[in-house]
């Protein structure tokens, strides 16, 4: 049985820096996509904010482009989303998904933890 525990969040000021963590059992990492979706209160869930492919290659849409960065430890089964100078806008329940190929809709995933709350408030 694949599953995906997501940790890390939490309580945060503007500007400071978080990483969440994506542990994932079940399968090889290193055979699949990881990505990172996020569902702000009261809106739809973004498409996926980033991915990292088995292949390296490495997505992140424009919102976070630039102040967040995706990571993966293929050896220990985690995948990492690193998140810098954080706004209000960031606070959302943020999701950890896995597939064997990577894409934009959450619903090219397979495999989804059950998400973890980042609030960003002064």
């Amino acid at each position: 049985q694949v599953q995906l525990v997501e940790s890390g969040g939490g309580l945060v000021q503007p500007g400071d820096s978080l990483t969440l963590s994506c542990s994932v059992s079940g399968l090889t990492l290193r055979d699949y996509a990881i990505g990172w979706f996020r569902q702000a209160p009261g809106k739809e869930r973004e498409p996926a904010l980033c991915f990292i492919g088995k292949d390296g290659y490495t997505y992140y849409s424009n919102s976070v482009k630039g102040r967040f960065t995706i990571t993966r430890d293929d050896a220990k089964n985690m995948g990492y989303l690193h998140m810098f100078s954080l706004k209000a806008e960031d606070t959302a329940v943020y999701y950890c998904v896995v597939d064997e190929y990577y894409g934009i809709s959450w619903y090219d995933y397979d495999h989804r933890g059950q998400g973890t709350q980042v609030t960003v408030s002064s």
